[in-house]
């Protein structure tokens, strides 16, 4: 089992009557980044708190780092890194002295605490920032020094919840070039994230939505095995009109707004082009352009949860 680093079999979380997590199955190869793609209230925040040994299963299977999450959570907290969507800094303390603390919570000591605070201080580009108050940062700041303290200890696996949740787009970037550098070093990260940009840097997505996952595999596979068929790119007007004749004929699989315009998918064997025309001409909606796409990370999850809906 331990040739991965992390594998859930049939996990189950309840509060109550209400179903957080529901029967999910996957497994994390070592020094891949993994995703957790879904939007708020999916389920990801319950299912990485319980991988992480700080929420009891209520039952199923679950092994991180070869650690069982039921029989040993204690022995998980030791050997990760886990980084929340609240930063858990401490406001009050300097950028040196958060680390300081954080090292001590991890059982790092004398030259070895030494030299992990000037590694991660120099990784994370906040050396000069190290006698600032944590409370003075921007929230891309904060965000650097909240994984250099998840990372003090060199953990093999790296649990991210919503690491980049409210924060700048260049910040964000910059984020994932560190995630990214530190899958070279062979380290296993989780990532949970609603946001689609992001979902194309990992190496595999699991796409979760009401407590099931409804896909899984690579970026690139779930575009290939979602949306075969391909996607119509329209720019019409008046855009909610088109929407809204779109959705009620029984030749569209999907159909939804993206940006200025709309995005269109056909029931197999369907000639789209010449349906959407045809309709458009009928209407008196004005059809600007009209042409295939690669489809887009945002197209598979909505053409996902939109078939779920129907279930």
């Amino acid at each position: 089992m331990d040739s991965f680093a992390v594998e859930v079999e049939d996990l189950v979380k309840t509060f109550g009557t209400f179903v957080a997590v529901d029967h999910i199955h996957f497994k994390v190869n070592k020094g891949e980044i993994f995703g957790f793609l879904g939007p708020n209230g999916a389920g990801k925040s319950t299912t990485i708190r319980m991988l992480c040994g700080l929420l009891m299963p209520t039952s199923g299977k679950g092994r991180v780092a070869g650690f069982d999450v039921m029989e040993e959570p204690d022995k998980i907290k030791q050997v990760i890194g886990y980084m929340s969507q609240k930063f858990s800094l401490y406001e009050d303390l300097t950028v040196f002295e958060n680390l300081h603390f954080f090292g001590g919570i991890y059982g790092l000591s004398g030259s070895l605490q030494r030299e992990r605070e000037e590694q991660t201080l120099k990784m994370a580009g906040l050396p000069e920032l190290r006698d600032r108050m944590t409370r003075t940062l921007s929230v891309g700041w904060k965000q650097r020094l909240a994984l250099a303290c998840s990372i003090l200890h060199e953990p093999s696996i790296l649990f991210l919840d919503e690491p980049t949740s409210g924060v700048d787009p260049i910040s964000r970037r910059n984020f994932w070039g560190m995630i990214q550098q530190m899958g070279e070093r062979g380290v296993t990260t989780f990532v949970t994230t609603h946001y689609m940009d992001e979902a194309e840097y990992c190496d595999r997505l699991a796409l979760i939505y009401r407590g099931k996952i409804v896909a899984l595999g690579t970026p690139s596979d779930l575009k290939l095995k979602t949306l075969a068929q391909g996607v119509m790119e329209l720019e019409c007007d008046p855009l909610i009109t088109a929407l809204d004749l779109l959705k009620r004929e029984p030749w569209i699989s999907e159909s939804a707004v993206f940006g200025n315009g709309l995005h269109a998918i056909g029931r197999e064997g369907v000639d789209l082009e010449k349906e959407i025309t045809l309709l458009f001409q009928k209407h008196g909606i004005a059809l600007k352009k009209m042409g295939w796409i690669r489809p887009s990370l945002e197209d598979v999850f909505v053409s996902l949860i939109e078939r779920e809906e129907e279930r």
